[in-house]
């Protein structure tokens, strides 16, 4: 999820994963995957910047919970003497 302001400077919430495309008219449009568009007061260069840092922080997320099951699974066959 990343946080834009709309032009009457009231903040709002979209989920990252549905933004198809983000275009400066010069005002940012943000058309989603369903073709409801959003035009914001925030800048498509920063748009773009917390989407990136929502998708990173979301792959690092699945990375933890995949390592972290590795290693429970590691030490449960220690435990079993595997």
């Amino acid at each position: 999820m990343i946080a834009v302001q709309r032009l009457n400077k009231s903040d709002f919430v979209l989920n990252a994963d549905y933004i198809e495309t983000v275009e400066a008219t010069p005002d940012t449009v943000i058309t989603l995957t369903n073709g409801k568009k959003y035009i914001v007061n925030t800048p498509l260069a920063e748009v773009i910047a917390r989407a990136i840092k929502y998708k990173r922080m979301c792959h690092e997320s699945i990375t933890v919970l995949h390592r972290d099951e590795a290693e429970y699974k590691e030490q449960k066959k220690k435990a079993e003497g595997v």
